[in-house]
């Protein structure tokens, strides 16, 4: 059973004591999830922030405050990236040019890095032909055709060369505690989850989110990538170490206690979703963009579309791995995707 110690989370830009040592910390999101969750491990100097927000101006302000006010003004020693996304490395380059040592692993820092330096003021060939290839509606389509498109660099600070390696199995000394590294994979490749050896505690970034699902998202970069079955090993996996007294200090939403069934619930909506989708394909081929119905059982607005067409690739991309579809392209140039009989 998922159970919430803290029903309402402190207030954006401040900071509260969640564990012996830690502090939660939630900041500002331009975006319909409109907050990140960043944990400040107490050191005997200083302080290790593990994740960072978006690099902008109101989280540069919510950080000055919260140092100020809830840090006591001692420095951020240390930086924890879990993954690449931009509301957790946004401003780990910010805190490294105050002097901060960045820890990620090798895939997230080469994945960050190389997204912050790869400005693109229209969207690439590669883009627009994924875009169409996953059945983009075309007044859609000819849209983002004018505008620029989301740059990693909108809202990372740049990342200067150095940073120490998070690998699986390693241990390091955080806050006084000892924390071992699993990685997870599917939402982000190489995802750091860190469990404490000294108390049942685990940060979790966006592995192990109560409530919401973390996106599961195919991209121009690697196509016929398959993050689903990434995601369901991750799951198996991470149950094994799961327990019930775990304390999971995620990256959006609330704390939370019952990590196991949260573990099944995570993989059990994939698999329901798989369930749709292959009943929803049985009939007559369709897009990606078909699909959006039976995987989301909601509408999607213009805000939510380009996650929902990600995710849906990433769903037609595991039962193509399965052998249980087969796709061809039709005149527009989108993929149809239908059930193999």
């Amino acid at each position: 059973m998922i159970h919430y110690p803290h029903e309402t989370p402190p207030a954006k830009g401040t900071a509260r004591e969640i564990a012996d040592g830690i502090l939660w910390i939630r900041l500002s999101m331009p975006l319909g999830l409109d907050h990140v969750n960043v944990y400040a491990l107490r050191e005997p100097n200083g302080w290790t922030v593990i994740d960072t927000g978006l690099d902008t101006k109101l989280n540069r302000r919510e950080w000055a405050a919260i140092i100020k006010d809830d840090l006591r003004g001692d420095p951020i020693l240390r930086v924890v990236v879990t993954h690449h996304h931009p509301d957790h490395v946004g401003l780990a380059g910010w805190f490294m040019a105050q002097g901060a040592e960045l820890l990620m692993t090798r895939t997230a820092w080469l994945t960050a890095r190389m997204l912050t330096l790869d400005e693109e003021p229209t969207p690439s060939p590669e883009a627009v032909s994924f875009w169409r290839g996953a059945g983009m509606d075309e007044a859609l389509l000819s849209k983002r055709l004018d505008n620029r498109p989301f740059n990693f660099c909108d809202t990372v600070y740049p990342l200067p060369l150095g940073f120490t390696r998070l690998e699986e199995g390693a241990v390091h000394r955080l806050g006084g505690r000892d924390w071992v590294v699993h990685l997870g994979q599917g939402h982000a490749p190489d995802h750091a989850t860190l469990w404490c050896q000294d108390a049942p505690l685990v940060l979790a970034g966006d592995q192990l989110l109560p409530s919401i699902s973390p996106n599961l998202g195919v991209y121009p970069t690697e196509p016929m990538a398959d993050p689903v079955a990434e995601w369901l090993e991750s799951c198996a996996r991470f149950e094994t170490m799961a327990r019930e007294d775990h304390l999971v200090l995620p990256g959006h939403k609330l704390p939370y206690h019952g990590l196991p069934a949260r573990l099944a619930q995570l993989s059990d909506n994939h698999h329901g979703a798989l369930a749709r989708l292959r009943e929803h394909l049985r009939s007559e081929p369709r897009t990606a963009v078909d699909c959006f119905a039976p995987l989301f059982k909601r509408q999607i607005d213009e805000a939510s579309y380009g996650l929902a067409m990600v995710e849906a690739v990433a769903h037609l991309n595991h039962l193509y791995h399965l052998g249980e579809v087969a796709r061809e392209m039709d005149v527009r140039g989108a993929w149809v995707w239908q059930l193999r009989s």
